[in-house]
């Protein structure tokens, strides 16, 4: 019978470790974060819809905000470009409105 000579510790069998899941296929195995990331989706798409309706750089002052029953939320970089973005809430929520994707557009300044 041949075994490990006595001085040589004996060999740890070491636990296999699961190779990771992508993210993609966890937001989609779990329901609430799937619902999580069809909403973030969902504004993305909206922020896409306004977008050639924004005069100059102000496209770069906004963040996709939630989005819920009630409406859609932008996030803005400073009250200038939350009162511009006031100026032209009609056209965009025309727009949504021609997307199909009707509903409010409220203006939140974002938190830094």
């Amino acid at each position: 019978m041949s075994s490990a000579p006595r001085y040589l510790a004996p060999r740890r069998v070491r636990a296999s470790v699961p190779s990771p899941t992508p993210v993609a296929q966890a937001l989609r195995a779990h329901e609430g974060l799937n619902q999580l990331g069809a909403r973030l989706e969902a504004s993305r798409r909206r922020l896409r819809v306004i977008a050639p309706a924004l005069p100059g750089n102000l496209l770069a002052s906004l963040q996709p905000g939630p989005l819920d029953e009630d409406g859609w939320s932008l996030l803005v970089a400073n009250a200038a470009v939350a009162a511009k973005l006031r100026q032209l809430l009609p056209r965009l929520e025309a727009l949504l409105a021609q997307a199909g994707l009707a509903g409010h557009i409220r203006i939140k300044l974002a938190q830094k």
